[in-house]
C-alpha cells in the first residue's frame, strides 16, 4: 500500500462526493492512479497472472449481481474450476460472464478487440451473435483508439457499448481493453467491471451518425462518476497486488522445502492463476501426490484453501 502516497489516496473522491469537485480535478487524480497502476504492470512481476485474474474474479461476481443473478466469487470460480475441460457451455450464464472477464485478463492485450474476441466476448456477455454488430463496434473502437486523452477512453468506450445497446457492464470491459493497448500493456487489468456504483443501465442503439465527441462533451457529470471510478478501482488493483506480493513471497520463501516431484511446476502455477483443483493434471505429479504438496503447503502457511469444503478442493496464495 505504500506504493500509493496519501494524497493521491485522499484526493480520489468516493461514489458519493465526486459530484462535488471539477472534472479537472477528478481527471487528475485519475491519471495519477492509472500513473502508479502502471508501475506496478510494468514490473512484470512473476505473480502477475494470479493478481489479474483475481481482479478478473471480483469484476465478473460485480457483474453477476447486476444482471439479478447469485453467484459469488466462490460459485463462479466452481463454475469454470469444477467444468470439465472442453465442456465450457455447462458453466452457465454467469460462469460465461467469469470467462469473459478472464479473456479480458489473459489474452494478449492486442488481440481483445478484434472481431473474433469480440463476438465470443458478447456472447458472453448474454448477447446473440450478429456480424453486423461486431463490425459497427470494432470499427468505433477504431476511431476512439485514433483520437488522444485517456478520459475519451473511458468515457468513450461506455458510450459506444451503450449506443449499441450493449449495456455498461460491456462496456467496462471495453474500457479496459482500450486502456491496456493505449498504455502498452502486455495485459489488460480489469479495472471498471468491479465498480458496482456504475450500475448496469443501457440505452436504446442510436445512429452511428451520433458523434462521439458530442456524448462525452454533455455529460461532465457523467464523466467525472467514470473517471473517480476508474481511479478507485486502480487503487483497489495496487493494493491487491502489495497484498499478492507478500503471499508470494511467503510461497517463494517455502519452496526450498518441497521434496515433492514437479513441485516447481506447482509453484508456477499458483503463481499464474487465480486457482488450482487438486484433480489438477501436472506432469510427473499423481493426484495423491498434489494433495498431499497442498496439504504440506498449507501446513506452511503459503497457500490457502479457497473452498472450505473437504472434497473438491480449491488451492491459491
Amino acid at each position: 500500500m505504500a506504493a500509493v502516497p496519501a494524497w493521491l489516496r485522499r484526493a480520489i473522491p468516493d461514489a458519493q462526493s465526486f459530484a462535488g469537485k471539477d472534472i479537472e480535478d477528478v481527471a487528475l487524480a485519475a491519471g495519477a492512479a492509472i500513473g502508479a497502476l502502471d508501475a506496478v504492470v510494468r514490473r512484470q512481476e512473476r505473480w502477475a497472472g494470479v493478481w489479474r485474474q483475481r481482479l478478473a474474479l471480483a469484476a465478473a461476481a460485480v457483474t453477476t449481481k447486476q444482471a439479478g443473478r447469485f453467484e459469488d466469487e466462490s460459485a463462479l470460480r466452481d463454475a469454470v474450476l469444477l467444468t470439465r475441460p472442453g465442456d465450457f457451455l455447462s458453466v452457465g450464464p454467469a460462469g460465461l460472464l467469469f470467462l469473459a472477464w478472464r479473456r479480458l485478463a489473459t489474452r494478449p492485450a492486442e488481440d481483445l478487440l478484434t472481431k473474433k474476441t469480440l463476438a465470443a466476448v458478447l456472447e458472453e456477455f448474454g448477447f446473440a451473435h450478429d456480424d453486423e454488430v461486431v463490425s459497427d463496434l470494432v470499427e468505433d473502437l477504431q476511431q476512439l483508439a485514433a483520437g488522444d486523452g485517456s478520459m475519451r477512453i473511458v468515457t468513450g468506450a461506455i458510450a459506444i457499448a451503450e449506443r449499441h445497446g450493449l449495456g455498461r457492464a460491456l462496456g467496462t470491459w471495453l474500457a479496459d481493453a482500450l486502456l491496456a493497448q493505449r498504455l502498452g500493456w502486455p495485459h489488460a487489468v480489469p479495472l471498471l467491471g468491479s465498480e458496482a456504483a456504475l450500475g448496469t443501465s443501457t440505452r436504446s442503439r442510436r445512429s452511428a451518425a451520433g458523434s462521439l465527441a458530442t456524448s462525452i462533451e454533455t455529460g461532465p457529470e457523467r464523466a467525472k462518476g467514470l473517471l473517480a471510478a476508474q481511479a478507485r478501482a486502480a487503487l483497489r488493483a495496487i493494493d491487491l497486488s502489495a497484498e499478492l506480493e507478500r503471499r508470494a513471497g511467503r510461497l517463494l520463501a517455502v519452496a526450498p522445502k518441497l521434496r515433492a516431484k514437479a513441485a516447481d511446476m506447482v509453484i508456477e502455477r499458483l503463481l499464474s492463476d487465480d486457482a488450482i483443483v487438486t484433480s489438477e493434471k501436472i506432469a510427473g505429479m499423481s493426484d495423491r501426490g498434489l494433495r498431499r504438496l497442498f496439504d504440506r503447503l498449507v501446513e506452511l502457511g503459503a497457500v490457502r484453501e479457497l473452498s472450505g469444503r473437504p472434497t473438491f478442493r480449491i488451492y491459491g496464495i
